[in-house]
């Protein structure tokens, strides 16, 4: 992408390469540059459509409706709501896992990625006429704007070991992940507060629980904080429940587990370094002063 030198000093800060590392430890050298392209290019679709207080709709579906078109019928396909740079980061850092991964492994990318879009639609048509979520519907719409599902879909690119589609749906393994999915999410809430109560919204949770009940800012991140650490103390009890599936499978089921559990604890650990959420409208922010050391 054409980047000036300040742009690019941004990028370098936010340390995406770092957090694609953490989420694929084992993955070789040449894929992690593969995964950090894919990464920095859904941040930066995250700046077009969620950086201010006001997108707009349209756009938002325009390009969610390009993209589509991309990943489901190949990099020639065009859409007049979705070209320029964006649009070439997205086909050429595609263009290697779209060869290598399996075909259900395939779909299940492109199910997630149309599911993050949806999710990012709907919270701009909520911006657009000032509707604000309750917690439930919060935290159902957070499960796709987080994109923790793409990103879990792109274990078996790192590893190399497919997946089969009746073990990836089991109810046991999508509890896991959908739980390390609100762990992560509900954590970047936290330390993202300062940014999103200037551009989210309502789009956050501790904002949703203190509309719902009536609470001061400190008072709904430590009800966030509670929620987060019981959710947390069932985490490894959710995966100890999950069946075996016999010999050659369990080894990509493994990694599958250990990918959403590095998803958290990357999410976690990249937050804290990375410059992206301590900043707002071009001024470093602190991580909100009533998160509590568990959260730091």
């Amino acid at each position: 992408m054409p980047l000036d030198d300040h742009a690019a000093a941004r990028l370098h800060r936010h340390g995406f390469a770092r957090y694609a590392g953490r989420l694929y430890p084992t993955a070789s050298h040449t894929d992690l540059r593969t995964l950090t392209a894919l990464f920095t290019w859904f941040f930066l679709l995250d700046d077009a459509c969620d950086g201010t207080a006001g997108p707009d709709p349209d756009y938002v579906r325009g390009l969610r409706d390009g993209i589509l078109r991309i990943l489901r019928n190949g990099p020639r396909s065009r859409h007049p709501g979705f070209t320029g740079p964006l649009r070439r980061q997205l086909t050429d850092a595609w263009r290697v896992p779209s060869r290598r991964l399996s075909p259900a492994a395939r779909d299940r990318f492109v199910d997630a990625v149309a599911h993050h879009l949806d999710g990012v639609l709907i919270e701009a048509d909520n911006k657009a006429v000032g509707r604000q979520p309750t917690v439930p519907e919060y935290v159902e719409l957070r499960r796709a704007t987080s994109a923790a599902y793409v990103s879990y879909t792109l274990v078996e690119f790192a590893t190399g070991r497919p997946l089969p589609d009746a073990v990836y749906h089991h109810p046991a393994v999508r509890e896991y992940a959908t739980t390390g999915n609100d762990l992560l999410s509900w954590f970047n809430d936290v330390l993202s507060l300062a940014r999103d109560t200037a551009t989210a919204g309502g789009h956050n949770l501790v904002l949703a629980v203190a509309r719902a009940e009536g609470l001061p800012e400190r008072a709904a991140v430590q009800a966030v904080v509670r929620r987060w650490q019981r959710t947390m103390d069932g985490f490894a009890a959710l995966r100890a429940a999950v069946p075996s599936f016999g010999p050659g499978i369990d080894e990509a089921l493994g990694d599958y587990l250990d990918g959403v559990a590095y998803s958290v604890r990357g999410t976690i650990d990249w937050s804290l370094e990375s410059s992206r959420y301590r900043q707002s409208g071009g001024r470093t922010v602190s991580v909100p002063p009533a998160a509590p050391p568990e959260l730091r």
